[in-house]
């Protein structure tokens, strides 16, 4: 019904509902000064309710000096003659107005002075008691507008606060949204460049290996397709495998265990099946890995030696070493012309520095002395490498070179 209403209600009214309802309380305001009690009306009560009228006009824009001035208008007229009742109802509303627009504790001190500047004059002028049913009065209805106006002046304050706190708290809902939809992004993005930069790597060198073958011993092309079909198809089952997981993780149906260091060795041998020669050497006793830390040591050698791969010179070097508390990798190659070759995304490198903190690692990227560039990760297998590798919780950046490019 309420509702109903305040939709038929034009929206003109809202804008004028303040100044409306200032000038009606002052018209019933000038009617109480001059009708309520039993002073009889004369010059002397017209000009009061005139007074009163400005008074109550003048309220919302400044409380407290209405208040103060009328409580010397107030104080002057109860002096010089017996003053109207009407005019200590005026009393409490321009209380109730001041309290409303006070400090904290503010209204109570209002009120005091308002009431004792009244029961102090009329006291002195006509030797009323405090205790009078007239000075009760009086202060029933300047503590009455005082409390009224404080209860609702509060009750304003917990409603800004409270929708204050609905608004910052919908930002910090709108901004984790946002950052989780980021957050996933990155992941899409790094499963998708690990998944798919390997393959179509070896795709493009095996098809330029077939131009090449097919040119000069035509009969020697079909094992080569037959590796860009190999890599075709494993590029593909691995992205299938990946948006199965994005559509909806309870329903992957594949069982096949995440890659890990234990699968090293079919990634160097689909390197070297591409003539690409990667020394490997493993120092220290091997030993199961943490999930996260397999899978990134994995991702990490299968990026860089993409990356040697692509803009080495044929060979790299990788060492893998197994100590107490931590597997360290290391992956070495020399650095080719550029040939022409288009500059990498960057994404590479990135992946490898997202991978190594998901394990709470390090790697550093970057050329050494002869011409070479190397990757160095260390990824903790226990909490004490933990807090050994990251004493302030902080990744070391890997920092790619100019002439340096990835996949």
């Amino acid at each position: 019904m309420y509702a109903a209403i305040s939709q038929w209600r034009p929206r003109y009214l809202d804008r004028y509902r303040g100044p409306l309802g200032d000038v009606v309380l002052a018209t019933a305001g000038v009617a109480m000064v001059l009708y309520v009690g039993p002073t009889p009306v004369h010059g002397g009560t017209a000009l009061l309710a005139a007074v009163c009228a400005v008074l109550i006009l003048a309220r919302r824009r400044y409380p407290v000096p209405v208040l103060l001035t009328a409580g010397a208008v107030f104080m002057l007229t109860t002096a010089l003659s017996r003053p109207p009742d009407g005019m200590f109802i005026v009393a409490g509303v321009l209380t109730y107005s001041a309290a409303l627009a006070s400090p904290l504790r503010r209204p109570w001190l209002y009120a005091w002075l308002m009431w004792g500047s009244l029961m102090v004059t009329g006291s002195v002028v006509y030797l009323a008691d405090w205790w009078s049913t007239d000075q009760f009065t009086t202060f029933a209805l300047i503590f009455g507008g005082a409390a009224a106006g404080d209860s609702i002046r509060m009750r304003r304050a917990y409603i800004a606060e409270v929708t204050e706190r609905a608004r910052q708290a919908e930002m910090n809902r709108d901004e984790e949204t946002r950052r989780r939809v980021m957050d996933e992004r990155l992941r899409i993005a790094r499963e998708l460049h690990d998944v798919v930069a390997h393959h179509i790597t070896v795709i493009s060198v095996h098809a330029g290996a077939a131009n090449h073958v097919l040119r000069n011993e035509p009969d020697k092309v079909w094992p080569v397709l037959g590796h860009i079909r190999t890599a075709a198809d494993t590029v593909l089952e691995e992205i299938k495998s990946v948006i199965s997981v994005l559509r909806d993780p309870d329903e992957v149906r594949s069982t096949e265990p995440a890659p890990g260091v234990d699968r090293l060795q079919e990634l160097l041998a689909g390197l070297r099946a591409m003539g690409f020669a990667v020394r490997h050497r493993q120092r220290g006793e091997p030993r199961p890995l943490p999930a996260v830390v397999n899978l990134a040591a994995y991702r990490i050698v299968q990026e860089a030696l993409t990356n040697a791969h692509r803009y080495g010179d044929g060979d790299a070097t990788l060492d893998l070493e197994y100590t107490i508390d931590t597997v360290s990798i290391e992956v070495t190659n020399r650095v080719a012309g550029s040939g022409g070759r288009r500059p990498g995304s960057g994404f590479g490198l990135l992946g490898m520095q997202e991978r190594a903190a998901a394990a709470h690692g390090t790697i550093a990227a970057g050329p050494v002395d002869g011409g070479r560039f190397r990757v160095h990760a260390e990824l903790p297998t226990d909490d004490r490498a933990v807090n050994r590798l990251n004493p302030h919780g902080q990744q070391l950046p890997v920092h790619p070179p100019v002439a340096l490019r990835d996949v």
